[in-house]
């Protein structure tokens, strides 16, 4: 049985009111009489309000269900008829701008990667905050950005060819980074500062400039003799390192050892669908390393060639401009933290007996912890401008925008805090949000500091949404239509027309093959190319690569060229992508998808369900990793509860195809020793039964939402573990 502590009319679970009291409140110049009595104020004004919104998504869900059932035929302009007149479509809004203000410059004016861990994975959390500098020889040389051909596999010692091959390819990324004025880094063999400018002397005995001398920005160690040159290009800096004594650097005729690039500009520390936090427990640790980020003390010790090695977060890089002033630049990420949505509760706090919107939860106690780092209590700073930032998912339309911003000004008044100090990322994922997406920055206009497309739920969303109308088509083929395209657009053009360039974030979403790197280096310069200032990467090494792209492209020149106040794809976005009436899908292909969805399914639900993680790399059918969250468990389960209610699939396909699937995870999963196998009794499995949920129950799924489902079966693992413990 859980213990409480009694806060008025809240009931703390003992474990987090005793981290709130001892951890979370001193230093924060909050009283915890003032505290908890402004907590309970929020949740008796705020509870039934949240509650009245999740009862309106239902009450739309059904009237979408009726029309889907009642109107196989439809004109598209029927259709937003209808959505106008059930309050789905919201009369648009006049034309404004955003007056967000105190925007730190990684968000408002730079532009470079994301990154998004599970918070509650101290070594994930410190290292994605580290990411903020990446080393592009070690990006390189680990990834398949260079071809083991010709001698240059990668092995298990450090092989000198592929090493060349390295080093090659940084000096022709330092052509397009920061070009000579002739010649190319290829042919460099000595870099020094001559009269304030940086002199590279190539194998001719050449000496030449920078093309742009100003992109020497500064220099660590000593003039003559730089043990760090610092460069700067499209607002992102570049910190080229010497060491004839080096391994690498010895065999470099510069002395070059390595080319440091500055990578993951900001990283969002997850609450939500990378996290399996389904209790006090679990909540307590979320918000225990949230508070060891924002104080500098996080830290995890981990072994590695037979040594403990203790993790921290990194300092901040110094060096001297060429004034020869003393100048710092950020070790780290500028980190927001990612709340969860409106829908969950949880019981680790309880309001009159019943427990309370853990979104409401999430948005108290991060936005207290946040308030350390504006005061200063820690060892670094987060925040430069003053300003905490927090990204709601999974908001559906400005009623739910609107909200969380009242959520956010009360949370503001009980901490003491100026209006508007919390900054709201609004991730455009739900189809309600996008079509109004437009009212939904409105909405929050004072505070947006973020808005972004999400892929995969917005995916989810679509199928749910439509669930009735007709089977979908192919998971593959529903990226290539035009839906998606109008929605990544749309999204872009919305951020723009309302002001967000310069002041928010425009974010485009995650690469989903961690391992992919060449093929990333191909695809996700799109982005950049989109008018996107940030994209999310799937590691700090990813990060690194993907943050060349924003050297090739300038953004915010490119969202300049690309603005465009009368673009409206409403139309392509309401136009669902349901398998063609003529199509006719054989049973071989049939098989593959429903295949390849539920070995995605339960490879992902028994890492969750039974061992509480909350985001992997999980192999899919051929075994190629993915990385995996509740977004695209959303889409697969979401996708054969279509095929099932439209009878593509049978009943008996699918237990027949998860039978199979079980022993394959199964499989894949042998080599882990923290594993719990779903057979041979896997029926009896927790996870395997809650893969059946998601499935069979997926239509009831509230707008598709695995969290419901995920959050019981867990819970019910956790009391199965202890009681045979």
């Amino acid at each position: 049985m859980q213990s409480y502590i009694k806060r008025g009319r809240l009931q703390v679970a003992e474990l987090l009111d005793s981290f709130i009291q001892n951890e979370a409140l001193p230093n924060s110049n909050v009283s915890s009489e003032q505290f908890w009595s402004g907590f309970e104020n929020i949740v008796a004004d705020l509870m039934p309000k949240n509650q009245a919104l999740l009862a309106k998504r239902d009450k739309l869900q059904q009237q979408l269900d009726d029309f889907c059932s009642n109107n196989a035929e439809y004109s598209l302009e029927a259709y937003k008829s209808f959505l106008t007149e059930i309050g789905y479509l919201e009369p648009q809004v006049e034309e404004f701008t955003v007056s967000t203000e105190n925007v730190d410059a990684e968000i408002a004016t730079m532009a470079g990667p994301q990154l998004v861990v599970p918070i509650n994975n101290a070594r994930y959390a410190i290292n994605a905050a580290n990411a903020r500098w990446g080393s592009l020889y070690d990006a390189a040389y680990g990834t398949d950005v260079i071809s083991e051909q010709e001698g240059a596999e990668k092995g298990k010692g450090y092989n000198p060819k592929r090493g060349e091959k390295v080093i090659k390819y940084a000096r022709h990324w330092l052509d397009k980074i920061a070009p000579l004025s002739s010649g190319s880094h290829v042919d460099s063999i000595a870099y020094q500062i001559a009269d304030n400018k940086l002199q590279v002397t190539l194998q001719s005995n050449d000496a030449v400039a920078l093309a742009n001398p100003l992109q020497l920005v500064g220099y660590r160690g000593n003039i003559e003799t730089p043990e760090a040159l610092i460069l700067e290009h499209n607002g992102l800096h570049v910190e080229l390192q010497f060491d004839s004594q080096h391994p690498i650097g010895k065999t470099d005729p510069t002395g070059l050892k390595d080319v440091l690039v500055e990578a993951a500009l900001t990283t969002i520390m997850d609450c939500e669908d990378s996290v399996a936090a389904v209790d006090a427990e679990d909540k307590t640790l979320v918000y225990r390393n949230w508070l060891g980020l924002m104080l500098g003390t996080l830290s995890m010790e981990m072994q590695k060639a037979g040594k403990t090695i203790t993790r921290t977060l990194a300092q901040d890089r110094q060096y001297v401009d060429l004034q020869g002033q003393p100048q710092t630049l950020s070790g780290r990420s500028l980190m927001f933290v990612r709340n969860v949505g409106h829908l969950m509760t949880n019981d680790a706090i309880l309001f009159n007996g019943e427990a309370i919107p853990e979104g409401i939860m999430d948005g108290i106690i991060t936005a207290l912890i946040g308030k350390q780092d504006l005061l200063r209590k820690g060892k670094y700073t987060n925040s430069q401008a003053g300003s905490i930032y927090i990204v709601k998912p999974k908001m559906h339309g400005s009623e739910e925008v609107r909200f969380a911003n009242t959520l956010f000004e009360q949370i503001e008044d009980m901490l003491g805090l100026t209006r508007n100090t919390i900054k709201i990322g609004i991730m455009d994922e739900e189809r309600r949000t996008s079509v109004n997406l437009r009212n939904c920055i409105h909405a929050a206009k004072e505070r947006v500091a973020f808005i972004n497309t999400g892929f995969l739920d917005r995916t989810g969303d679509e199928i749910h949404t439509s669930m009735l109308l007709g089977p979908f088509a192919l998971k593959s083929e529903l990226k290539t239509r035009p839906w998606i395209t109008a929605y990544e657009l749309a999204n872009v053009q919305n951020g723009l027309v309302t002001g967000l360039s310069g002041k928010a974030q425009i974010g485009k979403g995650m690469w989903p093959i961690p391992d992919n790197m060449a093929d990333m280096m191909q695809a996700k310069i799109g982005h950049p190319k989109a008018g996107a200032s940030t994209a999310w990467v799937p590691s700090p090494t990813a990060a690194t690569l993907h943050a060349l792209h924003y050297h090739q492209v300038n953004v915010f020149a490119t969202q300049k060229a690309l603005f465009n106040p009368q673009f409206n794809g409403l139309d392509d976005i309401l136009t669902v992508p349901l398998m063609a009436r003529d199509a006719t899908l054989d049973a071989r292909t049939i098989e593959r998808e429903l295949d390849n969805n539920v070995q995605g399914i339960l490879g992902y639900v028994v890492r969750w369900v039974h061992q509480g993680i909350g985001c992997s790399k999980v192999p899919d059918i051929n075994n190629v990793g993915l990385m995996e969250d509740r977004a695209t468990l959303r889409i697969s389960s979401q996708h054969i509860a279509n095929w099932l209610t439209h009878n593509i699939v049978s009943t008996e396909q699918v237990e027949a195809s998860m039978a199979r699937m079980a022993k394959l995870v199964d499989e894949q999963n042998a080599d882990d020793p923290e594993y719990i196998p779903m057979c041979p009794d896997y029926l009896s499995s927790i996870a395997f039964q809650a893969a059946q949920e998601l499935v069979f129950k997926g239509t009831e799924q509230p707008n598709g939402y695995t969290e419901p489902v995920l959050h019981r079966k867990r819970r019910e693992m956790k009391l199965s573990i202890q009681s045979s413990s």
